[in-house]
């Protein structure tokens, strides 16, 4: 459903309850300049510039995306380092293990104990990349949701909102805000200027869905991969279309992806076999809140088992998207999150927060290995160094598996 423009007023009431009270204000120092490509053509608008204005200092080297998009098969392995990210947490109280060693972890590919080549602890900033499902069928999902008393695409802008407002942490912290329905639209490049954010949330507030579709595993593919796609929106690009790196290039940075959405996918180029290869290869966990719970609660029962003619999903839809978003969550070393109601959100967010500041980072050389075939990794740990796995009384939340590049023709 298109909303009407009445709306604005309520839009523009939500922006400043979720954004105003709650942006810190050491952020007017922070650094505003997006990774910068020979090959990306659009650029910030240069009226904004200052002489010796500390928020116009460029990224930091180790985040700027190389001349090339990478496509997808190339996000295979192609380096004799594979990396694992790992939270550690005990498993009745929940709480987060910290100031763990190297001797603490043991590391295994395919059953086979890896000797760990590199290590370090939780100190890094984090590189976030956002991907908002933002579609008719969101927007409805959400609208019928909340029995008809808000906006349906509210669903997913309000955790987007509080994100960015309460854990981007400059200077230091980046994030980017993908948003998708046929196809993803970045809406700002990597920043931690509170202006941009804001900007990016009363973007979706002031604009509805322009498609029904909700592409996710294109979306997923483009945020990790990269490739060619619109030009960021919040810039001033001469040119419709601009190049991409993914996330998957960013090197010597603690990187994630938060993805808001239903999981439903309807119309991606690639299927959900691909998109689960192109997660499992890139080695950055997933972290997902899902939408449409309370949609799916109150009339799911009502729904056929499979899709209407008009395209609703059937209940068996509704359990396949389910099932794909706990599947690209565990794999990936991230987690998943249903959210049902509007006040399970902070507690939620701040769990995302936790996890993503508290992944120790572990490598291993898996030698000549070039079969092409999926390789099932295994973090075990060993909290008190007795020579016993405590794996029983802790939990640890790493990526599964790795695919081994092809072996050359």
């Amino acid at each position: 459903m298109r909303f009407k423009r009445s709306y604005r007023f309520f839009a523009v009431a939500l922006s400043l309850m979720l954004l105003g009270a709650s942006v810190n204000t050491g952020w007017s120092q922070s650094r505003r300049q997006p990774p910068t490509s020979n090959e990306k053509k659009n650029k910030r608008p240069d009226e904004t510039k200052k002489p010796n204005d500390p928020s116009q200092e460029p990224l930091p080297k180790d985040i700027e995306p190389p001349n090339k998009a990478q496509e997808l098969e190339k996000v295979s392995i192609t380096t004799q380092i594979v990396n694992v990210d790992a939270v550690v947490y005990h498993k009745k109280s929940g709480q987060i293990v910290a100031d763990l060693k190297k001797a603490n972890f043991a590391l295994f590919a395919d059953g086979v104990q890896q000797t760990i080549t590199n290590f370090s602890t939780p100190e890094a900033p984090i590189t976030v990349a956002m991907v908002v499902e933002y579609s008719k069928w969101s927007e409805l999902f959400g609208l019928y949701g909340s029995g008809g008393y808000e906006p349906g695409v509210y669903e997913v802008i309000r955790p987007t909102a509080m994100f960015l407002s309460q854990f981007i942490k400059p200077p230091d912290d980046y994030v980017s805000v993908v948003a998708f329905d046929i196809r993803p639209t970045p809406l700002t490049d990597f920043t931690n200027d509170p202006a941009r954010l804001n900007a990016v949330v009363t973007l979706l507030l002031r604009n509805t869905p322009a498609f029904r579709e909700t592409n996710l595993f294109d979306a997923l593919k483009f945020v990790l991969v990269g490739g060619r796609g619109d030009s960021v929106v919040l810039e001033d690009s001469k040119s419709e279309k601009s190049d991409y790196s993914g996330l998957v290039s960013i090197q010597g940075r603690r990187r994630a992806v938060i993805l808001i959405a239903s999981g439903i996918d309807t119309f991606s180029k690639i299927n959900y076999g691909d998109a689960r290869k192109v997660l499992q290869n890139s080695g950055i966990p997933v972290y997902i809140i899902g939408t449409a719970n309370l949609f799916k609660k109150k009339y799911g029962d009502q729904l056929p088992a499979t899709d209407s003619l008009g395209g609703m999903p059937g209940r068996m839809s509704w359990l396949q998207a389910d099932n794909t978003l706990q599947t690209f969550a565990k794999e990936t070393g991230g987690a998943y999150f249903p959210v049902t109601f509007e006040g399970e959100l902070p507690k939620v967010l701040s769990n995302i927060n936790n996890l993503l500041r508290a992944q120790y980072s572990l490598a291993f050389n898996p030698g000549d290995v070039r079969d092409g075939k999926q390789h099932k990794l295994q973090v075990r740990i060993d909290i008190d160094g007795d020579g016993t796995y405590d794996d029983k009384e802790y939990v640890i939340q790493a990526r599964q598996y790795y695919n081994s590049p092809k072996p050359p023709k």
